[in-house]
C-alpha cells in the first residue's frame, strides 16, 4: 500500500470518530433541554388546571351571592306588598268613616217611619223566608210615604278578619236593596247602603244568641215630611223574633 492510500484511509477513520463524537455531545446538550421542556409542560399543565379551580370556586361563589341577592331582594319586594295592603286597608277603613259621617249627616234631616232588622245565618248572605216577609212588611209602608230613602245598614258578629266582616255585612246589606228592588221597585237612588261589619254590634258577642243577634240587616224607612203613615215618637218595627239556624 502506498503512501497516498495510508493516509485516504487515515482520513476516513477520523471522520468517523469525529461523526460518534459529535453525535454523543448533541444527545448530550439536548437531553437537559427536552427535561427541562417536559416539566415546563407539565407546570403550565398543573397552572391551568389550578386556574380553572380557583375560577370555579370565584363562579360557586358568585353564584350563593346572587342566589342570597335574590332571596333579599324577594323578602324586600313581600314587605313592600304588606305596606302597599296595610295602607291600603287603613284607606279603604277611612273612606268606610267618611261615608258614614256624610250618611249620618244627611239623616239628621229625616225621622223614621218604619223599620226592621232581618237576621242571617253564620257566614250568610242570603235571605231568609223569615227575612222576606220582614222587608215585604217594611215595603208596604213605601207608598205611603213621602219624601223618603231607606238606610240599609249591614252589620256581622265578631268572629273573621275585620276587612272579611266589613264585605260581608256590605253583601248582607246588598242582598236586602237587590230584594227591595228588584221585589218591591224602591230605586236605588233612595238607598243608602252602609257596612258596618262588626263595629256596631246590638248584643254580646261573648255568647251565642249574642252573636247571632249581630249577624243582621237593619233597615229603616224615613222621611223628611211632617207627614208619614207613622207617628215619628214610635216608630214600628217589623223585625225578626226567630233567629234563622246556622250557628
Amino acid at each position: 500500500m502506498n503512501r497516498t492510500s495510508i493516509t485516504i484511509l487515515l482520513a476516513l477513520s477520523s471522520l468517523g470518530t469525529v461523526g460518534c463524537a459529535s453525535k454523543n455531545y448533541v444527545r448530550q446538550e439536548t437531553t437537559p433541554l427536552i427535561n427541562k421542556t417536559n416539566e415546563l409542560d407539565d407546570m403550565t399543565a398543573k397552572n391551568s388546571h389550578d386556574i380553572k379551580d380557583v375560577d370555579s370556586r370565584a363562579q360557586a361563589g358568585i353564584q350563593q351571592v346572587n342566589a342570597k341577592t335574590d332571596a333579599a331582594d324577594q323578602k324586600a319586594q313581600a314587605a313592600g306588598q304588606q305596606a302597599d295592603q296595610a295602607q291600603a286597608s287603613a284607606n279603604n277603613a277611612s273612606q268606610r268613616v267618611d261615608s258614614l259621617s256624610n250618611a249620618v249627616a244627611n239623616l239628621d234631616n229625616y225621622r223614621i217611619v218604619d223599620q226592621t232588622s232581618v237576621l242571617f245565618g253564620f257566614n250568610k248572605d242570603n235571605l231568609t223566608k223569615d227575612a222576606k216577609a220582614a222587608l215585604d212588611q217594611l215595603a208596604g209602608n213605601v207608598s205611603n210615604t213621602k219624601g223618603y230613602i231607606v238606610t240599609v245598614e249591614g252589620g256581622t258578629d265578631s268572629v273573621g278578619n275585620g276587612d272579611y266582616n266589613y264585605a260581608l255585612s256590605e253583601r248582607r246589606a246588598n242582598a236586602v236593596i237587590q230584594y227591595l228592588a228588584s221585589q218591591h221597585n224602591v230605586p236605588a237612588y233612595k238607598i243608602y247602603l252602609i257596612g258596618l261589619g262588626k263595629d256596631k254590634p246590638v248584643d254580646s258577642n261573648k255568647t251565642r244568641e249574642g252573636r247571632a243577634k249581630n249577624r243582621r240587616v237593619d233597615v229603616r224607612l224615613m222621611t223628611n215630611t211632617a207627614e208619614g203613615n207613622t207617628p215619628a215618637q214610635a216608630p214600628a218595627t217589623t223585625g225578626q223574633a226567630a233567629t234563622p239556624p246556622g250557628q
